[in-house]
């Protein structure tokens, strides 16, 4: 039913106008207690076999909704009564801000992917730490994507996430550092290890500081167009600084793979790129860290995770966790049940009592070399 409407109707409306549409719909649904329930029953279906526990958090199952769709924490419980075992909100930055001009999102139904230069547009922290502030105890898990300000220089980057971290510290499952958009000039110099470390090492401690009686779980989130030999240093970064994980991976700036004309693609102009094509290499990187990283670092797998297979493969890869953004455009509200009923059928035919399981068990879980 969602592919003949967004065949017929959905892909004739601008992307960022039908994101908005649909996500409207979403939170109007999820704002009606008596329907919130009839949704939740319908497509919440928790497995046993599909609980993961990390970080000292519970979730109902591994697939969680990646950054980019609720950039202000709008509506975390809406989507989560979809079937997504935990949401990220972000990127949210410490000043509010428009985002790039429009048009800037875009779809290319042919590859299922799309291409964005939204350039963080939100309502900045505070705005997104007080909306989460105020929901019920007990509800689903949410992690908060951080990112610096466009009006931020790179001098002053660190202090920019350090606001953000100390706010969204109290109400935040976890907090992911990023520094692999390619839409914010200069963001992506970042993740170079020389300047990655201290602010990583600030962000740590203002998280520590706002929040001293819970660890809040640091990640970082990496490009998949980083060299080789430079995820092998965020790995081993991440081994010094005793991160709780890393996010693997956000948008390309690479167009190939794709089947969409050259020029249609071309006329789009700059963003990144994800969905389908992104695939190859976000497994790559995964299987780079799962190689390099300790057991103790928990590896989020993004990028191209469109079926239960895609979502199995990288958790048999070495991620514990996967998420995912457009694949749920293209795949619609039952995309994440969908995904999580698949897995549980994976689970048990590979005679396994838990999705944990399965982590790392492809025995050709070895990065190229």
């Amino acid at each position: 039913m969602y592919a003949l409407l967004f065949r017929l109707l959905l892909r004739r409306i601008p992307a960022e106008t039908a994101h908005r549409l649909a996500f409207v719909l979403i939170r109007a649904v999820g704002a009606v207690p008596g329907l919130a329930r009839l949704v939740r029953r319908r497509f919440a279906r928790p497995d046993p076999a599909l609980r993961v526990r990390v970080w000292d958090l519970d979730l109902p199952g591994p697939l969680g909704l990646a950054a980019g769709f609720d950039k202000d924490a709008l509506g975390p419980d809406a989507l989560t009564a979809l079937g997504f075992g935990f949401v990220e909100v972000g990127t949210v930055t410490g000043h509010p801000q428009p985002g790039n001009p429009r048009p800037r999102l875009f779809r290319l139904p042919v590859d299922r992917a799309l291409v964005n230069r939204l350039g963080f547009n939100n309502r900045g922290s505070a705005a997104a730490a007080a909306r989460l502030a105020r929901r019920r105890p007990g509800r689903a898990v949410v992690g908060v994507n951080i990112g610096r300000s466009r009006q931020t220089s790179e001098a002053k980057a660190v202090d920019d996430y350090v606001t953000s971290a100390e706010l969204v510290a109290p109400v935040a499952g976890y907090v992911v550092v990023n520094v692999s958009s390619p839409n914010t000039p200069g963001l992506r110099d970042m993740q170079a290890v020389a300047r990655l470390r201290p602010l990583l090492v600030a962000v740590r401690e203002a998280l520590d500081r706002v929040s001293p009686a819970r660890r809040v779980p640091l990640l970082v989130k990496i490009a998949p167009d980083l060299a080789d030999q430079d995820v092998d240093a965020v790995a081993d970064l991440a081994a010094e600084l005793g991160l709780d994980g890393i996010v693997a991976t956000n948008t390309t700036t690479g167009r190939d793979g794709l089947v969409s004309a050259r020029v249609a693609v071309a006329a789009l102009g700059p963003g990144g790129l994800s969905g389908a094509p992104l695939r190859p290499r976000a497994l790559a990187v995964l299987r780079r860290l799962r190689a390099r990283v300790p057991d103790g670092c928990v590896l989020v797998a993004a990028g191209g995770i469109q079926s239960a297979d895609d979502a199995w493969e990288r958790i048999r890869a070495g991620a514990t966790l996967v998420q995912g953004y457009t694949g749920f455009v293209y795949g619609g509200p039952g995309w994440p049940r969908r995904i999580h009923s698949g897995l549980a059928r994976r689970v048990r035919a590979a005679g396994l009592a838990s999705i944990t399981d399965a982590v790392g068990r492809d025995p050709t879980n070895r990065p190229a070399p």
